[in-house]
């Protein structure tokens, strides 16, 4: 099936489904892919250009192709889970879940043992579950033999030992906790009866059981055995209240699963909710690592695929965010409204919630790979050449129109650099001019770092809308950095991003990592800017006034502004205190003049 070119093996592949193999030189699997036409699938990675360097890398390496045909595309689907299972190829998404869950076993035997296990071993035995939540096990463990007196003991119970009369009752036995089927106490028929009733709840049908309970009870009272008629009905509370516990959503919604979806430049997040009788009865969350940047859709089928085989989930209905094919045995429903919709909704924020709790670990665990995920983030986000691993971002303070000032905030790796934030004072621009002075401000900051051989950044932030990101460019067309750095506007109201030489503003997602990040630079820079206009202002106003006191000149102004920082504060200032910055002599005129002014 080799050849020494790839163009010529995959123009040989058939327009048929499939799964595709891609190997190196060494014939190590790099990849493992499904297709609804392998000759089309194959031909994209080799007929044009790709965005991302991972895949650019893994088509330079492939030396052989490999494929098999199978008859529809949901059979390649399962093809390809299990092999991506068995291989691990390196280009292929990850499945972060590698716990072995419990499962609850109805064990095959004249009179089967239940009891809870890690290990599922092929002998005809049932197993349920698995179980994520170990208190839903314990639960429904305690919950069963507190319903049904079923055997603990592992002894030979066969046709054979029983009438060889082999076994004796044990304690168990005498305290109600098992019937002695080991002394043929208990009829074959009679044990499996309660055993039915225990496998309708491990899949959530509780009705029957409660069915069955309350007909017992009835008879019991009828007969007037009034305290055997109590133990039933203690063993329907203890039912009922198990079922209450359960997270009802619709008792019309009977057998269904519910997949919801998060994901970011290199991981997802998929979501289940198993509903029986219109109750959550089990939630998982897959963590996915991406390899080839993936789409969601890719990522959901395989997902639904290896968690329907791992929880072995076989309802024939499915909810999902968006349209995926997974069989066709399969209703997938896409719901738009309804009870329906809220579950799809309502995994999506499990998805979520595990996300962000994810991200929280990453940033106490490993701040480093958290900072290289938000990076990444932002450059796909921002539709950027590279990641912004140096972003500045612009803000002017001109209020009522007196001592303009700018400030320039600089953050690195997504986090404030707080010692290269640099205050201007506008200086070039007579009254409130916004364009002038930010065209003013972006070019002194960059004819400085040419000048001083600094390093640029990567993403420059302008806080306004279209009209000052022009007057930015023209700066930067007049220094000639004009695409070599990019550059956005934000506009306060709505959030809009604007780039230039589009006039269509871009919005991002209110919750993405991205625009917090972009909004943290925009406040960090009006915060930075307007504390640096309010000192001007206020050693401005110390300078009008102290120039109207007789010998104060312009040193003693410089001190007393560097002690006082505030008019308010001078002119509340004793006259001690002020004698001790300037001199008794000047301190008794300032002090006459701020008590004469007070008056």
């Amino acid at each position: 099936m080799s050849t020494p070119s790839t163009d010529l093996m995959w123009q040989s592949l058939p327009d048929q489904p499939g799964v595709y193999q891609y190997y190196d030189l060494n014939g190590r699997l790099l990849y493992v892919g499904k297709a609804k036409n392998l000759k089309k699938r194959v031909g994209s990675y080799f007929s044009k250009n790709h965005d991302t360097a991972k895949t650019r890398v893994l088509v330079q390496k492939i030396a052989r192709i490999e494929h098999i045909v199978v008859r529809n595309e949901s059979e390649a689907l399962l093809l390809e889970n299990n092999l991506i299972k068995k291989e691990q190829p390196p280009y292929n998404i990850r499945l972060k879940d590698d716990k072995t869950y419990p499962w609850i076993c109805i064990r095959k035997e004249p009179f089967p043992r239940i009891f809870t296990t890690r290990r599922l071993i092929k002998d005809g035995s049932e197993y349920f579950g698995p179980y994520t939540n170990f208190k839903v096990v314990n639960t429904l463990m305690e919950l069963i033999r507190t319903l049904y007196p079923l055997r603990t003991c592992s002894l030979d119970l066969s046709q054979a030992a029983l009438q060889q009369k082999k076994h004796k009752v044990c304690l168990e036995y005498h305290i109600g906790n098992c019937m002695g089927p080991c002394e043929g106490l208990e009829s074959h028929e009679d044990y499996q009866v309660q055993v039915e009733a225990i496998r309708q709840l491990l899949k959530g049908n509780l009705n029957e059981s409660l069915r069955d309970f309350k007909k017992q009870m009835t008879e019991l009272a009828a007969d007037l055995r009034f305290e055997e008629a109590q133990q039933v009905k203690a063993k329907m509370e203890a039912l009922e209240n198990y079922q209450a516990r359960s997270t009802v959503v619709s008792p019309s919604l009977t057998n269904l699963e519910v997949f919801g979806i998060t994901s970011d430049e290199g991981t997802a997040f998929v979501n289940f909710l198993q509903i029986i009788n219109g109750a959550i009865i089990r939630s998982h969350t897959l963590e996915i690592k991406k390899k080839l940047d993936e789409s969601d859709e890719e990522i959901l089928e395989l997902a639904i695929v290896e968690l329907r085989e791992r929880f072995k989930l076989v309802a024939r209905d499915i909810l999902v965010p968006f349209p995926v094919s997974v069989g066709e045995h399969i209703r997938v429903t896409v719901p738009q409204m309804g009870d329906k919709k809220q579950l799809v909704d309502l995994s999506t924020r499990n998805a979520r919630a595990q996300r962000i709790e994810q991200m929280k670990q990453l940033q106490i665990t490993d701040p480093e790979r958290h900072s290289d995920r938000i990076m990444a983030q932002m450059k796909k986000d921002l539709r950027l050449s590279v990641e912004p691993r140096h972003i500045e971002c612009f803000d002017n303070s001109n209020i009522q129109g007196t001592n303009p000032v700018a400030a320039c905030v600089v953050f690195k790796d997504g986090k404030p650099s707080k010692k290269d934030y640099r205050h201007f004072h506008v200086k070039t621009v007579e009254g409130p001019n916004d364009f002038a002075s930010m065209e003013e401000i972006v070019f002194r900051r960059y004819k400085r770092l040419l000048d001083e051989g600094q390093p640029l950044p990567q993403l420059i932030l302008i806080d306004g809308g279209k009209g000052q990101l022009s007057s930015a460019l023209k700066s930067l067309d007049e220094l000639e950095l004009r695409g070599k750095i990019a550059v956005i506007g934000i506009a306060k109201r709505l959030e809009e991003l604007f780039y230039p030489g589009d006039s269509i503003p871009l919005y991002l997602d209110k919750r993405s990592e991205t625009l917090k990040v972009i909004q943290y630079l925009r406040n960090e820079a009006h915060r930075f800017g307007i504390s640096f206009h309010r000192d001007v202002r206020s050693k401005s106003a110390i300078n009008s006034s102290l120039e109207a006191i007789p010998g104060v000149g312009e040193k003693t102004q410089q001190m007393l502004i560097q002690h006082f920082k505030s008019v308010k504060r001078l002119s509340q200032a004793p006259e001690i205190e002020i004698s001790k910055v300037v001199g008794p002599a000047k301190a008794k005129k300032i002090y006459e003049f701020y008590q004469q002014i007070a008056t």
